[in-house]
């Protein structure tokens, strides 16, 4: 018969305790990886953002004084 002993399944348990540990680790090693390429990542956009948002505000601003100063000449010059 090919029936396990006490302590035959005990070293199995253990050998499968510990394999279960070991992939545990690797999974909390991968986890803290990725968790911190995500925040690099979003890091990466947030300052995309921000520029592109200070890019249009000095767009907007550049157009505004522009429209400012050719409203003054045309009244200077009577247009």
């Amino acid at each position: 018969m090919n029936e396990k002993t006490l302590r035959d399944l005990v070293i199995e348990t253990s050998r499968d305790v510990k394999w279960i540990r070991a992939s545990l680790d690797e999974l909390k090693e991968k986890e803290t990886f990725f968790e911190s390429r995500l925040r690099t990542l979003e890091e990466c956009l947030g300052n995309t953002q921000k520029s592109r948002l200070y890019e249009s505000q000095i767009s907007a601003g550049a157009g505004a004084g522009a429209g400012g100063i050719v409203a003054i000449i045309l009244r200077l010059f009577g247009g």
